[in-house]
């Protein structure tokens, strides 16, 4: 039977610690912020409310809740490819990822701007106050 050495234990566990240590490293440098969670959050927040809005996607029309539960589930399934809130915008608001057709926001005076530019305005306001 073989008795590890008390000092190949302690090498083992700073070997470990390290390990561990950098893996975490790692994974946070490369996740997005909650500052960047926030601010994503507060676009959704806004378009939610913005109920006299239509959300066009693929040619059809969709209120804002309905908008905003499309875009919470696309951001859920690629999540890992979004680091900030411009990247979710870029990513995940811009356009369909089936058909390529951007996505766009009908005003209330009928006026339609894509959903990108609508989003970035409003990243605009929350950032300016």
């Amino acid at each position: 039977m073989i008795i590890p050495s008390p000092h190949l234990n302690r090498f083992f566990c700073v070997l470990i610690f390290f390990f561990a240590s950098n893996v975490g490293f790692a994974a946070e440098s490369s996740g997005i912020t909650q500052s960047e969670i926030g601010k994503i959050e507060a676009l959704l927040t806004t378009l939610s409310t913005q109920t006299n809005l239509k959300f066009i996607r693929n040619g059809s029309e969709y209120d804002s809740s309905t908008a905003v539960k499309f875009l919470r589930g696309k951001w859920d399934h690629q999540r890992a490819s979004v680091g900030n809130v411009r990247e979710f915008i870029d990513k995940i608001a811009r356009q369909s990822s089936t058909t390529g057709q951007p996505y766009r926001i009908r005003l209330p005076d009928g006026h339609e701007i894509d959903c990108a530019v609508f989003l970035t305005n409003r990243l605009a306001e929350l950032e300016s106050k």
